[in-house]
């Protein structure tokens, strides 16, 4: 367990890559609705009404990498002393860019500076836009490998959404050091660019289907092998996908459309919301479908899940008025279904934390890295 003293809750925010929503703003189409502001998310009591029931540890302290179940911590998070370390002194990075004229999956396309979307008059839940056009982009991967990591192996590995993570990279460094993860590579893609519905973010991590973990798997996990000079495992076991915001429900999209490819995930401040675009009836609403259907109604799936959420997490009830976009309430629900049907998972509320809070993960990602990949045994391995 870390002990932890004070230190300022920083917060990505709208002005960081991870938000997964967009102020409401006049589109391009005529005439324009009314304009709204978004005001500050509320600050939300972890013991609320409805809330699952949690252990309240204390403060600066995270849960033990081997427990199951619901914790809450704060609300001072200082950086876990495996964050602390300003170079890799364990392993390398590589860096390679993808082009959308490559991609067979994303050719691109991007909404308009400026513009968002409106709500269907018939239906509050779907969102009409207008402003989504083709457009490219280029891509950045970055891929640590451990110095530990022997050529020609086939090595478990961790992917990562919205492009280079240096505190994955920087954990990552410290614990396969210390012997608490087994050695792995890990692969941070950048996203198509813009956010939410009608950009090529949105469509690639809000997307219910799976469609982005194929694209992964066919097109950038090659290069890296190439890249990097390195040999991925096949085994889902071995595979682990991560992410904040979008790239939180990303992650888990990509594990539960591909149980075969990925049994572990790690999100914070997943985006368990209704974010979907373009429509599609088969879930209509989008990843808030993962708590109100698919898991309360899907067999069980082979994933083990840690999850977080800030209590001034954020909460987005403009412009489509459907009650599904509120993040604090997404993640506990999915927290109560998980305990409901036996799922090995972790969920961490976060006190005094904003949205994919830097502060929070600077505490926790070792530990969650830890308990995401407990158990974890190479085939062949006795």
């Amino acid at each position: 367990m870390r002990l932890l003293v004070l230190a300022s809750a920083l917060t990505f925010a709208a002005a960081s890559q991870h938000v997964s929503t967009a102020s409401a703003q006049t589109p391009a189409a005529s005439p324009a609705p009314p304009q709204t502001t978004r005001s500050a998310p509320p600050t939300r009591d972890p013991h609320s009404p409805g809330y699952v029931s949690a252990i309240q540890l204390p403060d600066g302290a995270v849960p033990s990498p081997t427990a199951d179940g619901n914790f809450i911590i704060g609300a001072t998070h200082e950086p876990a002393s495996e964050m602390t370390a300003i170079d890799l002194t364990n392993g390398t990075v590589i860096e390679f860019t993808m082009s959308s004229a490559d991609s067979r999956y994303y050719p691109g396309i991007a909404r308009d500076k400026g513009t968002f979307g409106t709500s269907d008059p018939t239906d509050p839940a779907k969102l009409i836009i207008t402003t989504s056009h083709p457009a490219p982009y280029m891509r950045k991967v970055a891929v640590y490998v451990p110095k530990a990591y022997v050529p020609g192996s086939e090595a478990p590995f961790i992917v990562g959404a919205d492009g280079t993570d240096r505190m994955l990279f920087a954990a990552l460094d410290a614990l396969i050091a210390e012997h608490k993860l087994p050695v792995m590579i890990a692969i941070s893609i950048g996203n198509g660019g813009g956010d939410a519905q009608g950009s090529e973010r949105g469509l690639e991590y809000d997307t219910m289907s799976g469609r982005y973990a194929e694209f992964v798997e066919n097109e950038v996990l090659p290069r890296v092998e190439s890249e990097a000079h390195v040999k991925l495992t096949h085994d889902p076991d071995g595979r682990a996908t991560m992410g904040g915001s979008s790239g939180g429900s990303c992650a888990l999209i990509m594990a539960w459309y591909h149980p075969e490819l990925y049994h572990r995930v790690l999100t914070y401040s997943g985006t368990y919301v209704n974010q979907q675009w373009p429509y599609d009836a088969k879930t209509p609403h989008g990843a808030w479908e993962f708590h109100e259907h698919l898991i309360p109604e899907s067999r069980h799936m082979p994933i083990r899940l840690w999850m977080e959420v800030g209590d001034r997490d954020l909460f987005n009830p403009n412009v489509m008025h459907d009650g599904m976009h509120d993040w604090v309430d997404a993640n506990e629900r999915m927290a109560k279904l998980l305990g409901a049907k036996k799922y090995h998972y972790q969920f961490v509320f976060a006190v005094n934390a904003g949205h994919v809070d830097r502060a929070v993960k600077e505490q926790t990602l070792p530990e969650a890295l830890e308990y995401v990949w407990l158990g974890y045994q190479a085939k062949g391995e006795k």
